[in-house]
């Protein structure tokens, strides 16, 4: 059996591993980011129609 080169779901994984314990440690963080995310996207949303 052939080695992947690239593992899309390896890393997949480990970034949500690494973020999970970032907010198990400061769960306001994780507020803050997607806070930040939502108000850098939500005129987009707001102004295109979607289908």
């Amino acid at each position: 059996m052939e080695t992947k080169e690239f593992d899309a779901v390896e890393l997949m994984r480990s970034i949500r591993a690494k973020l999970h314990e970032e907010y198990t440690r400061n769960p306001e963080l994780r507020k803050a980011r997607l806070k930040k995310i939502h108000k850098k996207y939500a005129k987009r949303f707001k102004t295109k129609e979607h289908a």
